[in-house]
């Protein structure tokens, strides 16, 4: 746990990603135009890390949202329209919280990426996990605007910020390892 924090730290001092200080509506505006990406926390899910007996194929045997988890993760669709997206291309993580947050949003199809799995547990596989969501961002075509379900230990490696649940960053694009971070934006639940 000291070796991570200290890596965080570091990445903090040599090579954080930036964080612009322009208007929310330009945020917005890049991430309807394809120019940014939407990366968020799967909604609340009370709990750390997940239970010993952890099977991605087993909702029972991970941490899940709770009714509050599940009214923020429908609070997206009416926050996205009232920035002007009804619909986006949705990629999550595997796990449940994750895919039952992407889902709730109801503003496209779920796409489920093994590279937005949590490394909660084997931190070591953070770079590499980061590595390949880049590469498969920057491959996208153009079309809808992007959205990404994934957990806090990946938002904070790929953009340096420790989301709370159910919490966003607009990423413009393409991505980096230090990436230009436009916003951080949350429905009101």
């Amino acid at each position: 746990m000291a070796r991570f924090a200290f890596v965080f730290v570091l990445m903090a001092l040599i090579g954080a990603p930036q964080t612009v200080n322009a208007d929310e509506s330009e945020a917005w505006e890049a991430l309807r135009e394809g120019r940014a990406v939407l990366m968020l926390r799967h909604a609340l899910a009370p709990g750390t890390g997940d239970p010993a007996n952890f099977d991605v194929d087993d909702c029972s045997t991970q941490r899940n949202l709770n009714d509050q988890g599940r009214a923020q993760a429908k609070a997206w669709k009416p926050f996205l329209r009232d920035q002007g997206i009804d619909e986006a291309r949705v990629f999550t993580s595997q796990w449940c919280r994750c895919l039952e947050t992407a889902r709730g949003m109801d503003v496209g199809e779920v796409t489920e990426w093994p590279s937005l799995n949590s490394f909660f547990r084997n931190r070591a596989d953070g770079g590499m996990a980061t590595k390949q969501t880049i590469a498969r961002v920057n491959e996208l075509g153009e079309g809808l605007p992007v959205v990404l379900v994934s957990h806090q230990v990946n938002i904070t490696r790929l953009a340096g910020v420790f989301p709370a649940s159910n919490e966003g960053v607009i990423i413009a694009l393409p991505l980096s390892e230090a990436p230009t971070i436009l916003a951080r934006v949350s429905p009101e639940t």
